[in-house]
């Protein structure tokens, strides 16, 4: 946690909405759901981003965990 965002640290670079996409794939991934489900909905050219999780039932929980 940084303050109240959650700081995520992606290695795909930042051409063509590749660091967008593998944000997603990542949230989706850790919250167990389908990477449509998953969307940047502010920031795409910015570092800081605001992320829609598309299921009310998701776990926003598991993003805190350590991964396995």
């Amino acid at each position: 946690m940084h303050g109240e965002a959650l700081k995520v640290r992606i290695a795909a670079p930042a051409i063509a909405g590749r660091a967008n996409a593998a944000l997603e794939a990542f949230l989706a991934e850790r919250l167990g759901m389908p990477k449509s489900k998953v969307k940047v909905v502010r920031g795409e050219l910015a570092r800081e981003k605001r992320v829609a999780v598309s299921d009310p039932a998701a776990p926003l929980d598991r993003l805190l965990d350590e991964p396995s």
